[in-house]
């Protein structure tokens, strides 16, 4: 799964105004009536649900909107260029790629349809009409159009899952993902089958959630060791956490403790978020003969502990449930969302010093008299 992605995106830039006079029969001293040019097309990133992963990107890396039609003579106004917009997956963390090689996040796009500008069409430039006066009455002079804004931006895709399973490899995330959906993920007796995020959706008939399969993590993850940051991003969207323990293990008990630290060392949010723990694969012998000894080291972790096993789904159906039950509490808990504009705004880069143009802008987009080229 691609996903994380690097463009260029390039506003159009402004038309340029025209310079030139009447020249009819009869009007032997015509005033300038040279027009406008057009503002540039802006570049969007809008969220669209249809699309899971950052694929497209790994062709096309440019996206660039039409620059303004320049204006001409008899007051003809130059056309607006065309915007562009680019859609991206829903989860899309945007960030914008500073002279200095850092990043700023400017656009989380959660929502479907959700638009955000990154980069601004250019304003059309004046055209000589507009710098006639009593004391300048054939002016000679126009505007070029401004140049649009630009940038090299980051898509960083974070998977929008409800319930996310964490475990080291070998665990059995991926078996209790396709005992209790769809899904499909690669299962083998090794580590690190699961190379990237697989997503299921679980039907209870009450009630339906969307289920993750977060890759293997290990010992020193937070700091990107093996594919540490590329696994653990996906779980910071996930309102429910499931962590899953291999009964296997000679220490079980120090596994979940360890991996509770990787969590929180990555993300210190994530120690906030309802989790479940689960000990898998007691169908296995030499786990039902250690089980006594197993759920008494777990007797004292909070919040109790499952015993499952994802092979023969025993156990997982009261799992699911628990599941289902801490997401209708975060949901009744969490707080209601500010609302917000339709389109979020992003300015790349500020207009320089004394290029301002005042009321000039408002006359330039507002002008009712000219005509469209």
């Amino acid at each position: 799964m691609i996903d994380r992605a690097r463009i260029y995106v390039k506003a159009g830039d402004g038309g340029n105004g025209a310079v030139s006079f009447r020249r009819e029969k009869f009007v032997p001293f015509g005033g300038p009536d040279g027009g406008n040019g057009g503002n540039g097309g802006s570049v969007y990133l809008a969220g669209n649900g249809s699309l899971s992963t950052l694929q497209g990107f790994r062709y096309q890396r440019t996206f660039a909107a039409q620059r303004g039609v320049h204006g001409r003579g008899k007051d003809m106004v130059g056309k607006r260029g065309k915007d562009k917009v680019v859609e991206v997956p829903l989860g899309t963390v945007v960030g914008r790629c500073a002279a200095d090689g850092s990043e700023v996040e400017i656009a989380d796009i959660v929502k479907e349809g959700e638009t955000v500008l990154v980069a601004r069409g250019g304003k059309g430039g004046f055209g000589n009409a507009h710098f006639a006066t009593s004391t300048n009455q054939a002016p000679r002079t126009a505007e070029k159009g401004e140049a649009g804004e630009e940038a090299w931006l980051t898509l960083d895709l974070k998977l929008i899952a409800d319930v996310g399973i964490a475990g080291y490899p070998n665990a059995g995330k991926s078996t209790l993902l396709s005992a209790v959906s769809a899904a499909r993920p690669k299962i083998a007796d090794y580590p690190f089958t699961t190379t990237e995020p697989v997503l299921g959706v679980v039907d209870l008939s009450y009630r339906s959630f969307v289920l993750a399969d977060i890759p293997g993590i290990i010992e020193g993850a937070h700091r990107g060791i093996g594919l540490g940051h590329e696994f653990l991003r996906h779980i910071e969207r996930t309102k429910v956490l499931i962590h899953l323990v291999d009964g296997t293990s000679a220490t079980p008990l120090q596994d979940l403790e360890n991996l509770e630290l990787e969590l929180e060392r990555y993300e210190a949010a994530l120690r906030d978020k309802p989790r479940i723990v689960a000990v898998n694969k007691i169908d296995l012998a030499e786990v039902r003969a250690r089980l006594p000894e197993i759920r008494r080291e777990f007797r004292g972790v909070t919040g109790g502990v499952h015993f499952i096993s994802a092979a023969t789904r025993e156990g997982v159906r009261e799992l699911m449930d628990r599941a289902a039950e801490l997401l209708a509490q975060s949901a009744v808990a969490a707080p209601k969302e500010a609302e917000t504009p339709e389109v979020k705004v992003f300015r790349p880069r500020p207009l320089p010093a004394g290029k301002s143009r005042g009321e000039g802008h408002d006359k330039a987009e507002g002008r009712g008299s000219g005509r469209h080229v």
